[in-house]
């Protein structure tokens, strides 16, 4: 079968064949991974706060006593003395921090005669949120749709058949053969409890439910099995909890289990589009392909078009769409944050722990929650840094004496803020706190709410408190930070040793600048804290500045050192260029310049080998304005980095690629980060005619636009309050006009001056 044209969907011919091909759906707090299996259905479910292990003081109470030595034996070059010393002395204890499981395996085998099926299709409808299956199989067809719905807190799987009483299946839990649950238990006849413990000393207890609600045919328990024979239509419930929010999860499932099953199907249906859709409709990206449909085609076969080099840019929309689609379904209010994974990861000791990891792969997950109009998807995330601020107090009085709080490289459920792992490159970075507080202040930026500022400005102040006691006086008397790294590159001295310990990597000064600038700027909007924002100010004027080294290219590191590894997945020292603001084009050239130089060193040397990575890349070259090299790294990351059902491939999967993925391509089509809604300032001609609307830009404005062959045709722009608009159309000068709040204003291109403005 084919999918309908036109329609925002990812579509397969047959099954999947391992978890890569399965299908994600999620509402944020559940998710499930959907294999399409005929005789075999296999659902692989998450509950996002089913973690191993409870909370725990990791504060390493000897960090205090040994940073003095630490720092003297940095900045005298004793790069091996400094690193033994940090690993015994500021490394967590223990060293990691808890991780994330899996809730389990929602099995389904259906009874047949083992014939195979015809016309099979598997489908993902972004357009709706709602998986579906269809296949003919003993002359009858069989339909299968699934979704995970955020008003009601369930999965839904609803079984029909186009002929009575075709469906006769069993349903079981499976949990990696028992190991991990304490008992499976029948509640009433017609459905099954599964409880158990996340593991380790004050691990969270779980509650999961199946429920089956069957039309026509019976359904009973026996054993660990809930059979149903001979149904017409079913309707599968599934909820799960808890002890991270509930002491009582099995009430609570069975509470939520109790109101869906009194909703009929179409209810739950209704209600869970509605939800979903006044969310995902707010943007539409259309680019036309003069080709043909290659939405005939089956995903995974545009996929391995792209890698043959085939032209398909309908396949960079729907790439597009289905990360705002990922964020819906992994970060919604109530929620945690969306993980390494977002919610979806089938192991028991999943790849990195399945974390929160802070030293860009979190915050990457959250770039498109702005710009792509997802605003509510980003309020998990300003969850966990408030309850993070705790901790972070404690880990920055005992281990480094400061005040404020902070966080390393890495967090968890409990918001721990303490060291993670003892691997020099990543470990010793305490900067984690002061990057993720600037989401506060972009999501501020984007919808000018000083309520939330003024309650998001604590949070971005105690970061920054941190920073000021943090920074000590280097020999020529600016301030450093020391002892830091560079997000996880290693540095040769002259005489040939490495090292990553470091004094003042450039990623820390430009992080540490846009935390003070936002700081000052939010305590003018507010009028308050004019002292503290002398101090930053003082603080700033400080600070190394930006260096160009003997290539051309940014500095990492305070000295020119050469890199042990030139083609680095990280490219930390670009933060200044994105997400941060500080190398522009327009206002610094020369810095643009070295870190275009940058970018070329990194790629010529393998660079971009990690989908994440490559994600970063494409928001790098959106902001230096260069179309072609933005499109050119779109497709390496879809014919290098994404896997059959779209989602990143690191490898293995990490879900920060297609978000950041998705955030680059909206970062070619608006940028808003330098006062100018840029219209269009990297949208390649290759990609033909289209339009998009609904992206969001800084200053409250919202807009819509249409072009041909990569040139501005129309544009409307609405705003949320009443001011003068800086716009640039493509290749033409910054104009200015003024806008009503609420009102909405279209332009036609190109213009010279605002005679074409229509309110």
């Amino acid at each position: 079968m084919k999918a309908a044209a036109g329609r925002s969907r990812l579509w397969y011919r047959q099954p999947a064949n391992d978890w890569n091909e399965a299908l994600p759906i999620g509402n944020g707090r559940l998710g499930a991974m959907v294999f399409g299996d005929v005789d075999n259905e296999q659902l692989q479910l998450n509950e996002d706060s089913l973690w191993y292990g409870g909370p725990r003081d990791r504060n390493n109470r000897d960090a205090l006593a040994n940073l003095p030595k630490i720092r003297e034996l940095i900045l005298s070059g004793k790069l091996q003395e400094a690193q033994e010393l940090a690993l015994m002395a500021l490394t967590g204890v223990p060293e990691s921090q808890r991780h994330y499981e899996p809730l389990g395996d929602l099995q389904l085998h259906f009874a047949s005669s083992g014939s195979p099926p015809s016309e099979y299709s598997r489908e993902l409808d972004l357009d709706r949120a709602l998986m579906r299956i269809s296949y003919l199989q003993d002359g009858a067809r069989f339909t299968r749709e699934m979704f995970a719905s955020y008003p009601d807190q369930v999965i839904v799987v609803r079984l029909t058949a186009d002929q009575p009483g075709r469906l006769t299946f069993r349903a079981r839990w499976n949990r990696q053969q028992w190991r991990y649950v304490d008992g499976i238990e029948p509640w009433g006849n017609d459905s099954l409890v599964m409880s158990g413990q996340g593991g380790g000393e004050g691990g969270v207890a779980f509650r999961a439910v199946v429920k089956a609600i069957a039309e026509g045919g019976s359904c009973r328990t026996i054993g660990e099995h809930l059979l149903i024979d001979h149904a017409d239509e079913v309707t599968l419930l599934i909820a799960a909890g808890t002890t991270f929010r509930s002491p009582k999860p099995d009430q609570v499932c069975k509470d939520v289990m109790k109101a869906a099953a009194e909703k009929p199907y179409a209810e739950l249906l209704q209600r869970h589009v509605s939800d979903y859709c006044s969310l995902f409709t707010r943007v539409e990206l259309e680019i036309k392909d003069m080709n043909g449909h290659k939405d005939e085609q089956a995903t995974d076969e545009r996929l391995a078009g792209i890698a043959q080099g085939q032209n398909d840019p309908g396949l960079v929309s729907l790439y597009f769409q289905y990360g705002r689609y990922l964020l819906i379904s992994s970060s919604r209010p109530g929620s945690l944050p969306a993980n390494l994974q977002g919610i979806w990861n089938p192991h028991f000791l999943p790849p990195w722990d399945s974390k929160f990891t802070i030293n860009i792969n979190t915050q990457m997950n959250y770039w498109l929650a702005e710009n792509c109009s997802l605003a509510e998807c980003h309020t998990p995330l300003f969850d966990l840094i408030e309850r993070m601020r705790e901790p972070g107090r404690r880990t920055a009085a005992v281990m480094y004496g400061c005040r404020g709080f902070t966080a390393h490289h890495n967090t968890d459920i409990w918001a721990d803020t303490a060291p993670q792992d003892g691997w020099p490159p990543s470990t010793f970075w305490p900067l984690g706190a002061a990057w993720l507080c600037l989401h506060l202040w972009e999501h501020y930026e984007f919808g000018r709410d000083e309520t939330f500022l003024a309650q998001a400005y604590l949070s971005m102040k105690e970061a920054a408190l941190f920073l000021l006691d943090y920074l000590i006086e280097g020999e020529d008397g600016r301030l450093i930070t020391c002892p830091s790294i560079s997000p996880e590159n290693t540095y040769i001295l002259p005489n040939g040793e490495s090292g990553v310990l470091c004094a003042g990597a450039s990623m820390d000064f430009q992080i540490i600048r846009a935390l003070f600038d936002a700081c000052i700027a939010s305590a003018g909007i507010l009028g308050i804290d004019e002292s503290f924002s002398g101090e930053l100010a003082d603080a700033l004027s400080r600070l190394p500045q930006p260096a160009i080294g003997r290539h051309g290219q940014i500095q990492e590191w305070m000295d020119d050192y050469e890199e042990a590894e030139p083609g680095h997945r990280h490219i930390s020292h670009l933060f200044g260029l994105y997400p941060g603001e500080q190398f522009t084009p327009e206002n610094r050239p020369e810095l643009a310049a070295a870190a275009r130089v940058t970018l070329e060193r990194r790629l010529a040397h393998g660079g971009g080998h990690t989908g994440w990575s490559r994600a970063w890349i494409i928001n790098f070259w959106a902001r230096l304005q260069d179309a072609d090299q933005a499109r050119e790294n779109v497709l390496a990351l879809l014919s290098h980095s994404t896997l059959p059902n779209l989602l990143d491939n690191h490898p293995p999967f990490q879900i920060d690629g297609n978000f950041g993925g998705t955030a680059g391509i909206a970062e070619m089509l608006l940028q808003s980060h330098s006062g100018v809604l840029h219209l269009l300032p990297a949208w390649p001609s290759a990609w033909g005619k289209g339009r998009v609307r609904g992206l969001r830009a800084r200053g409250g404005y919202t807009v819509d636009m249409d072009w041909e062959h990569g040139q501005l045709k129309h544009a409307a722009i609405t705003s949320i309050r009443s001011g003068v608009c800086r716009i640039r159309g493509l290749g033409e000068n910054i104009v200015e006009c003024y806008m009503e709040s609420g009102q909405t204003y279209t332009f036609s291109f190109p213009f010279s001056n605002l005679g074409n403005l229509e309110a």
